[in-house]
């Protein structure tokens, strides 16, 4: 199912309205070596716009992006 997130660092979003989860997103890429993976949860349904966005402008790739009733899951790769 997907691709494997055990190496993948985890960030919680749930709850936190647009801006604040890429915000936090770009925090946590930031920290990261490059092609490190970084799941997000979110609950905020802009988020599914704002994190293609964010990957396409700074050169990240977004490799799923999946809900699961509230919840949307994001899995970016850092570029």
């Amino acid at each position: 199912m997907g691709m494997e997130t055990g190496t993948a660092e985890q960030l919680d979003a749930t709850g936190l309205l647009c801006p604040l989860p890429v915000l936090k997103a770009r925090k946590a890429l930031k920290k990261m070596d490059a092609g490190g993976l970084l799941e997000i949860l979110a609950t905020d349904p802009g988020a599914v716009a704002d994190f293609q966005s964010f990957c396409e402008a700074q050169g990240h790739s977004l490799l799923e992006s999946t809900q699961d009733g509230d919840v949307y899951r994001f899995l970016i790769q850092r570029g």
